[in-house]
């Protein structure tokens, strides 16, 4: 399971004009299911989305995480960050989980995320999304579980 993970000052999701998700400070996160991914995937990428050191502290190190700052979380499925791009011009979506699993495996997240932290949104999954995003820093990290 990947996470790009963005700290960001602000950002919202929409699908067909409606925003369906959105976040003030905190992390947008673009996730990612792949064929092998578990529930335990899943545990395990939002304890590192969570606890993750992005933002800074007093004297401007990255010492402080989701948690630490009271941020908000915006999931967002994204299987395309999943894709083989090592040959060619074009993208194989071969490593990426099929749609059931994807969904399913998001969905668990999405749960488990929102019954342990305070703010917490998403996108709609397999839907065409407009994501919007003030990026902080700009701060990116692709974490992966």
């Amino acid at each position: 399971m990947k996470g790009l993970l963005q700290r960001v000052r602000g950002a919202r999701v929409e699908v067909s004009g409606e925003i369906v998700g959105a976040v003030d400070q905190g992390l947008l996160v673009l996730v990612a299911v792949e064929p092998g991914d578990t529930r335990a995937s899943a545990d395990k990428l939002l304890h590192k989305l969570l606890n993750y050191r992005v933002f800074s502290d007093a004297e401007g190190k990255m010492n402080l995480s989701l948690v630490d700052v009271g941020g908000g979380l915006l999931l967002v499925s994204q299987f395309t960050l999943a894709a083989d791009t090592k040959s060619g011009l074009r993208p194989s979506f071969s490593t990426a989980a099929p749609p059931a699993l994807g969904e399913e495996l998001f969905n668990y997240l999405l749960t488990q995320a929102k019954q342990v932290h305070g703010t917490v949104a998403s996108g709609r999954f397999g839907a065409d999304m407009q994501v919007h995003l003030v990026n902080d820093g700009p701060v990116t990290f692709l974490l992966q579980a």
